[in-house]
């Protein structure tokens, strides 16, 4: 696809980290401490400036496969119970945007002890460098107390560190650690949340062209994250896009267009990563404050993807579709001609997805009452009455081109599952002997 755009690699990371932040005040900041550790680590190792982007790059998107709050807590704990599971998550994820990819390798050992040595390979695998770095970097993250004043409590993170050092940390890392220790602005940053300076230069500098093709492919791998945060969730984003699409083209988009329309599709649902499991996977209905919690989600994609400046239209396309013509939609109660008309596709496509498509708690609604509820929505102006109408008359072939999309979704969702079933835990890198 053409009329590439240069886009920054901070742009496109900043969207994870800060849905992560935004999941609870408890884990806010964690991933900037640790590519920012990272990258001073690296700094003082000697390390190219290609290196250590690529460790700031992936301190700040280490813990990806970390989909609940839960998860999060637990890689809080210096003595973390579980380290395996979220790391290959991790890497599974970032193999699915090609210039996220380099990073994988790093995210999925990052918990990895080195073991005198024995940690340079794992399952036959060589072991980068920069993934003991980044270990490092997270578990000196974990001993941060916000609370306390932070120079007083940088002998005692050291004196931690060094006593696992050759156990848990790579020996010359822990020297390199120490000797920020004596480095006040380093802690300081950390302590006052100047960190985004340091880490927004050292990652810009990899800024590459993206066309629309590879914007698609940011938004998908935006789009799993999402969506495989839970089963209930799991195919949501893919069914919106496939039946957006098919709205849109209906309605009048060029092909081009369209495209633009499925990015916004994937991203519409992005501010769900803050909102937590229990309300996402409540089976029955959510009560006033639950509700007001799930309410902010469209809020935070706003947010997210705004300053993204090469996503442009499809932000307001993907976060106004929580938006009604009557003013009764959320998050700025918007109403009529305030609501650009892509976005008025997706409240469409929206609905009618989230109506139609199974959950593990309930059966979609069969055709006829999925055409009274849109039927009803439309009359009473929630919904534009003429997209309505353009997909009441060509039912069958959205719900198709939905249930099919939602079906490969699927079949994704359970294969990553299975890929994550059989990664063992990095704190041993032997295979289970049978019996």
């Amino acid at each position: 696809m053409t009329d590439a755009v240069r886009v920054e690699l901070w742009n496109l990371a900043a969207p994870v980290v800060r849905t992560f932040d935004m999941m609870s005040p408890a884990v806010a900041g964690h991933c900037l401490r640790v590519g920012y550790l990272a990258l001073r680590l690296a700094g003082e190792l000697g390390l190219p400036a290609a290196a250590q982007r690529e460790l700031a790059l992936a301190g700040i998107l280490h813990d990806v496969g970390a989909f609940s709050l839960g998860e999060r807590l637990d890689v809080l704990e210096f003595e973390e119970r579980s380290p395996g599971k979220h790391a290959s998550a991790g890497a599974l994820l970032l193999r699915l945007f090609t210039p996220f990819a380099p990073l994988s390798p790093l995210v999925e050992f990052h918990h990895l002890p080195w073991k005198h040595g024995e940690g340079r390979a794992c399952r036959g695998t060589a072991v980068p460098e920069g993934a003991h770095i980044l270990h490092l970097a997270d578990r000196t993250a974990v001993l941060i107390d916000a609370e306390a004043p932070m120079l007083g409590q940088v002998p005692r993170i050291l004196e931690t560190i060094a006593s696992d050092g050759g156990a848990r940390f790579v020996p010359a890392h822990v020297e390199a650690l120490r000797r920020l220790g004596r480095r006040d602005f380093v802690w300081l940053d950390i302590a006052s949340g100047s960190m985004e300076p340091a880490l927004h230069a050292a990652i810009s500098g990899g800024g590459l062209d993206l066309d629309l093709g590879g914007l698609l492919e940011f938004a998908r791998f935006l789009c799993r994250i999402i969506d495989f945060k839970s089963e209930f969730t799991a195919t949501h984003s893919s069914g919106v896009a496939a039946a957006g699409c098919e709205l849109a083209r209906l309605a009048g988009f060029s092909s081009t267009e369209c495209v633009r329309f499925e990015i916004a599709a994937y991203l519409h649902d992005l501010g769900k990563m803050a909102v937590p499991l229990e309300v996402l996977e409540k089976p029955g209905k959510l009560d006033a404050a639950e509700w007001g919690v799930m309410r902010t989600h469209v809020y935070y994609t706003n947010q997210v993807l705004g300053p993204i400046a090469a996503l442009g239209e499809m932000v307001a396309w993907g976060g106004l579709h929580q938006e009604r013509l009557d003013g009764s939609g959320y998050p700025f109660g918007m109403a009529a001609e305030e609501i650009p008309f892509g976005a008025r596709i997706m409240a469409v496509a929206d609905v009618f997805t989230g109506i139609t498509e199974d959950r593990p708690y309930r059966a979609g609604m069969p055709e006829a009452e999925a055409v009274r509820v849109l039927e009803e929505m439309a009359a009473r102006n929630a919904l534009d009455a003429r997209l309505v109408g353009l997909l009441l008359a060509n039912y069958g072939e959205i719900n198709r081109a939905r249930t099919e999309a939602q079906g490969r979704a699927v079949r994704e969702y359970e294969n990553f599952r299975e890929a994550l079933g059989h990664a063992p835990e990095p704190r041993s890198c032997r295979r289970p002997r049978p019996g």
